[in-house]
């Protein structure tokens, strides 16, 4: 009769391939818990994976028994845990995304997580890029005073958590460069407006910005400028006394340039002047 082998751990070790974690390496693996400031994972038999909260992405809602994609930053620490990025794996995948949008000239739809005097900063499939301020439309352009950036930074401050369309303007994955353009996301739709406008239309604005040399004016996207000279008959020494940020108001188109408009406040309005002359003609003798 057959005796039977005992089976000992060294005969259940031989039998396995123990396979041990790398840095860089992508794994996978399920959420254990979520907490303030770390998130620890169960890697299966690679063991306790710890994620600080720094290498979530932004915006990224985590629970606990879901399924997650890291990249191993530091195999053991102290703890034994492997110091893993969610951010990384992310960001790895996310280029690949990217370049498929720039391809397809693809709009896009995003949300700004902070801001600076330059513009917005903005975290994309993982990546994070910039859009700076130029690249703004007519709608979002912070039009202040020059001298005034503590404005600036206040009206892109507005913008954070907002979203926004936009298009790559530029990727470039090697120098970790991302930058994105809300003009170009409209330009397509800019022009078929452009087209059915014409000098001497009346249009409605919301007024974006008062400047020293007059009053920047959104008209469905595109931006307007009434010159100080066009704001009143009278004399208009500041522009500010007349109208204000905010302010729905009808303007005569009174030039068409590539991508703005020319506005005039007073051209709707009655010449005093011309009145005076009729007076004096019904007066005379």
């Amino acid at each position: 009769m057959a005796t039977a082998k005992t089976i000992t751990m060294d005969d259940l070790l031989a039998g396995e391939t123990i396979t041990q974690l790398t840095a860089g390496e992508v794994v996978d693996g399920t959420i254990l818990t979520v907490r303030k400031h770390e998130v620890l994972v169960d890697l299966g038999p690679l063991g306790i994976g710890f994620v600080p909260r720094r290498e979530i992405g932004f915006g990224q809602k985590l629970e606990e028994g879901e399924s997650v994609t890291a990249s191993v930053v530091d195999t053991e620490l102290d703890n034994g845990y492997a110091l893993l990025s969610l951010r990384k794996a992310a960001k790895d995948r996310g280029w690949d995304e990217i370049q498929r949008i720039v391809d397809d000239a693809e709009t896009i739809e995003v949300t700004a997580y902070d801001a600076n005097r330059g513009g917005l900063l903005i975290e994309c499939e993982g990546v994070r890029g910039f859009l700076p301020v130029s690249q703004l439309s007519a709608e979002h352009y912070p039009r202040v005073g020059s001298s005034d950036k503590d404005e600036i930074l206040q009206r892109l401050n507005s913008l954070v958590g907002k979203a926004i369309k936009v298009r790559i303007l530029d990727a470039d994955r090697k120098a970790n460069k991302l930058i994105f353009s809300e003009k170009e996301a409209i330009k397509e739709g800019l022009a078929d407006r452009f087209a059915n406008l014409k000098v001497g239309d009346t249009v409605k604005g919301v007024v974006t910005g008062v400047v020293d040399f007059g009053a920047f004016v959104n008209v469905e996207g595109i931006e307007g400028l009434i010159h100080i000279s066009e704001i009143s008959w009278e004399r208009v020494n500041n522009p500010a006394d007349y109208v204000k940020v905010g302010d729905n108001v009808d303007a005569k188109i009174i030039a068409i340039d590539k991508d703005r408009l020319s506005l005039s406040l007073k051209q709707l309005q009655e010449d005093p002047w011309m009145k005076e002359v009729d007076d004096f003609k019904k007066g005379s003798s």
